[in-house]
Protein backbone atom coordinates (compact mmCIF):
# COMPACT_ATOMS: atom_id res chain seq x y z
CA UNK A 1 0.00 0.00 0.00
CA UNK A 2 1.40 3.56 -1.22
CA UNK A 3 1.47 6.48 0.90
CA UNK A 4 -0.66 9.23 1.07
CA UNK A 5 1.20 12.24 -1.41
CA UNK A 6 2.04 14.81 1.28
CA UNK A 7 -0.45 17.89 1.20
CA UNK A 8 0.83 20.97 -0.27
CA UNK A 9 1.75 23.85 2.00
CA UNK A 10 1.14 27.47 1.51
CA UNK A 11 5.20 28.05 2.25
CA UNK A 12 6.54 25.26 0.45
CA UNK A 13 9.43 25.30 -1.75
CA UNK A 14 7.62 23.29 -4.59
CA UNK A 15 4.43 25.48 -4.91
CA UNK A 16 7.01 28.61 -5.16
CA UNK A 17 8.89 26.93 -7.51
CA UNK A 18 5.63 26.22 -9.28
CA UNK A 19 4.45 29.36 -9.09
CA UNK A 20 7.27 30.96 -10.49
CA UNK A 21 8.38 28.44 -12.92
CA UNK A 22 11.49 28.05 -11.40
CA UNK A 23 12.76 31.88 -11.65
CA UNK A 24 13.89 33.75 -9.33
CA UNK A 25 13.87 37.76 -10.70
CA UNK A 26 11.24 39.07 -12.87
CA UNK A 27 11.66 38.10 -16.52
CA UNK A 28 11.27 42.35 -17.05
CA UNK A 29 14.48 44.57 -16.69
CA UNK A 30 12.32 46.85 -14.93
CA UNK A 31 13.81 47.23 -11.06
CA UNK A 32 10.96 46.32 -8.36
CA UNK A 33 11.50 46.80 -5.02
CA UNK A 34 9.43 46.53 -1.58
CA UNK A 35 7.85 50.42 -1.91
CA UNK A 36 7.32 50.41 -6.04
CA UNK A 37 3.52 50.84 -6.77
CA UNK A 38 1.69 48.23 -8.50
CA UNK A 39 -1.61 48.61 -10.36
CA UNK A 40 -3.68 46.86 -12.64
CA UNK A 41 -4.08 48.03 -16.09
CA UNK A 42 -6.46 44.93 -17.07
CA UNK A 43 -9.43 42.34 -15.31
CA UNK A 44 -8.17 38.86 -14.26
CA UNK A 45 -9.03 36.47 -17.07
CA UNK A 46 -9.99 32.51 -15.80
CA UNK A 47 -7.70 31.17 -17.56
CA UNK A 48 -5.00 33.15 -15.31
CA UNK A 49 -2.93 31.34 -12.98
CA UNK A 50 -4.58 32.05 -9.46
CA UNK A 51 -1.60 33.99 -8.68
CA UNK A 52 -1.85 36.62 -10.94
CA UNK A 53 -5.31 36.77 -11.18
CA UNK A 54 -5.62 37.41 -7.40
CA UNK A 55 -2.62 39.99 -7.79
CA UNK A 56 -4.86 41.83 -10.83
CA UNK A 57 -7.95 42.09 -8.46
CA UNK A 58 -5.89 43.34 -5.39
CA UNK A 59 -4.21 45.73 -7.29
CA UNK A 60 -7.56 48.07 -8.31
CA UNK A 61 -6.17 50.76 -6.44
CA UNK A 62 -2.49 51.14 -6.52
CA UNK A 63 -0.67 48.56 -3.76
CA UNK A 64 2.93 48.30 -3.42
CA UNK A 65 5.19 45.31 -3.65
CA UNK A 66 5.52 44.73 -0.04
CA UNK A 67 1.49 44.86 0.22
CA UNK A 68 1.34 42.60 -2.02
CA UNK A 69 3.12 39.78 -0.72
CA UNK A 70 1.47 40.15 2.38
CA UNK A 71 -1.87 39.78 1.48
CA UNK A 72 -1.17 37.13 -0.88
CA UNK A 73 0.81 35.44 1.86
CA UNK A 74 3.81 35.08 -0.54
CA UNK A 75 7.66 35.83 -0.44
CA UNK A 76 8.41 39.58 -1.89
CA UNK A 77 10.94 37.37 -4.18
CA UNK A 78 7.86 35.37 -5.60
CA UNK A 79 5.99 38.34 -6.05
CA UNK A 80 8.44 40.59 -7.91
CA UNK A 81 8.64 37.56 -10.70
CA UNK A 82 4.55 37.51 -10.99
CA UNK A 83 4.25 41.24 -10.96
CA UNK A 84 7.23 40.62 -13.39
CA UNK A 85 4.83 38.44 -15.54
CA UNK A 86 2.25 40.49 -15.73
CA UNK A 87 4.05 43.93 -16.33
CA UNK A 88 5.64 41.80 -19.84
CA UNK A 89 1.88 41.69 -20.76
CA UNK A 90 0.75 44.93 -19.94
CA UNK A 91 -1.52 44.06 -17.34
CA UNK A 92 -0.41 46.46 -14.95
CA UNK A 93 1.37 49.26 -14.52
CA UNK A 94 4.46 50.12 -11.99
CA UNK A 95 5.82 53.23 -10.55
CA UNK A 96 8.55 53.77 -8.05
CA UNK A 97 6.93 55.67 -5.14
CA UNK A 98 6.28 59.52 -4.74
CA UNK A 99 9.74 60.86 -3.14
CA UNK A 100 9.77 62.61 -0.23
CA UNK A 101 9.82 66.15 -0.65
CA UNK A 102 13.54 67.44 0.38
CA UNK A 103 13.60 70.39 2.89
CA UNK A 104 15.14 73.60 2.05
CA UNK A 105 18.47 74.58 2.83
CA UNK A 106 18.73 75.02 6.63
CA UNK A 107 20.20 78.74 6.03
CA UNK A 108 17.17 79.67 3.67
CA UNK A 109 14.98 78.97 6.16
CA UNK A 110 16.90 81.11 8.75
CA UNK A 111 17.14 84.11 5.93
CA UNK A 112 13.12 83.76 5.40
CA UNK A 113 12.15 84.51 8.92
CA UNK A 114 14.72 86.82 9.23
CA UNK A 115 13.46 88.75 6.71
CA UNK A 116 9.46 88.14 7.80
CA UNK A 117 10.81 89.70 11.25
CA UNK A 118 12.08 92.69 9.67
CA UNK A 119 9.03 94.07 7.42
Amino acid sequence: MSEPPASWEEDSPERLYVITGGRSEPSTATHLDLVTLVVAKAAARPEMPPEHAAILRMCQAPLSVAEIAAYARLPVSAVTVLVGDLLSTKRVQVRPPVPAAHLPDLALIEAVIDGLQKL
